[in-house]
């Protein structure tokens, strides 16, 4: 009888704890702690189907790739040096070839790595693509068109280009170690649309960069809403996933399973080479094999330098510009990077548990100097 009470009472204890990490906001940031490239299994998601006719970049066995990397005067071995940083996957395309791929740690090319912040620069993309399909009319609307209910809260004077552009003067801590930040409320919340109800306006619109993720989760809803009939993954399926040939299965994690929402602001969860190709896809313009998937005017306009109405040098569109009118690229926290520089015809993906001790971005740039 006492090994069935033990038996029992352990049972107990772990469906209470399911219980507590499934339920609670608190539970899940104590127990995770803090996000990890493993997360997309904690999540609920809607899943992206690999494209049936693929694409494959080109591949040779005489890949330029550097023996050292030169960095604030000083060399580093390049393939330590990426180790060293916590790399579990590097790829370098020049002319759509593979000039080099290499997976760290037990982590191969069908090896799933979160986004985090890199879905940004996808939702961008996706709000550029409903802009061609007529069902937004244009970045200067309102939010409130799309999302009334925040009209008590006010949001009135709040564009999409705001958004896009993190000049909303919203009210949001960006913030992931505290458990009652925005951020950690964001990521690890069960109902992401009681919690966009519930922002507030803290500084007048468009005159301030101030990066925080609630911008983009708003433009989440926003093309939520703009869609109507469709899910934002069902959009991406449509408008990028089948029209550039994904290698692999993928999935966007969203904050809850019955009437869940896109968290559009991470937690895109891919493979390298199927992000290489959202790289691709901008290096050349919105243009894919021929189709235009998105504007060219869209992509130009989301990568230029732009320094107006309050807005950063180095972000445009939620894209980072490292060298505006050179180069650009999407980035998520603990290291996940697409690397675009289009008069070298070079694309460059990282992704990693954690940044490391690198300097991603002058790497990045010390690499296309080099090509």
């Amino acid at each position: 009888m006492i090994k069935g009470n033990k038996l029992y009472g352990g049972l107990l204890f772990f469906a209470t704890i399911s219980f507590f990490l499934s339920a609670c906001q608190l539970g899940r940031f104590v127990f995770y702690n803090f996000a990890d490239i493993k997360d997309y299994k904690i999540f609920e998601s809607r899943p992206l189907k690999a494209a049936p006719i693929k694409y494959y970049f080109h591949t040779t066995e005489k890949g330029r790739v550097p023996s050292t990397i030169t960095l604030k005067g000083k060399d580093y071995p390049y393939e330590k040096y990426l180790e060293n940083n916590n790399t579990v996957a590097f790829l370098i395309i020049k002319n759509d070839t593979i000039q080099y791929e290499k997976y760290f740690v037990g982590y191969d090319k069908e090896s799933i790595v979160p986004s985090f912040s890199m879905a940004k620069s996808v939702t961008s993309i996706l709000i550029g693509c409903a802009i061609d399909d007529g069902i937004i009319k244009n970045i200067e609307e309102p939010i409130t068109i799309y999302i009334p209910e925040l009209r008590k809260s006010g949001f009135d004077k709040v564009s999409i280009k705001h958004l896009l552009q993190m000049t909303s003067g919203i009210a949001f801590n960006e913030s992931y170690i505290n458990p009652f930040g925005d951020a950690a409320s964001f990521y690890y919340g069960l109902n992401l649309r009681k919690l966009i109800n519930q922002m507030k306006i803290k500084k007048q619109p468009g005159k301030e960069f101030d990066y925080v993720s609630g911008n983009t989760q708003l433009l989440g809803l926003v093309l939520e809403r703009a869609l109507q009939d469709k899910t934002v993954t069902s959009y991406l399926q449509e408008k990028i996933w089948l029209p550039l040939g994904m290698e692999f299965d993928a999935s966007w994690s969203i904050d809850r399973k019955v009437q869940g929402i896109e968290k559009t602001f991470c937690c895109l969860n891919a493979r390298a080479r199927d992000y290489a190709k959202i790289g691709r896809l901008y290096k050349n313009n919105g243009n894919w094999n021929g189709k235009q998937i998105v504007s060219e005017t869209w992509v130009k306009e989301s990568t230029k330098l732009d320094t107006t109405d309050g807005s950063a040098s180095y972000y445009q569109h939620q894209w980072w510009l490292p060298n505006p009118g050179n180069d650009f690229m999407a980035e998520g926290i603990l290291g996940q990077y697409i690397y675009v520089n289009p008069a070298k015809d070079l694309v460059i993906v990282r992704l990693g548990k954690d940044e490391g001790e690198a300097d991603w971005w002058n790497l990045f740039t010390s690499l296309a100097a080099a090509y």
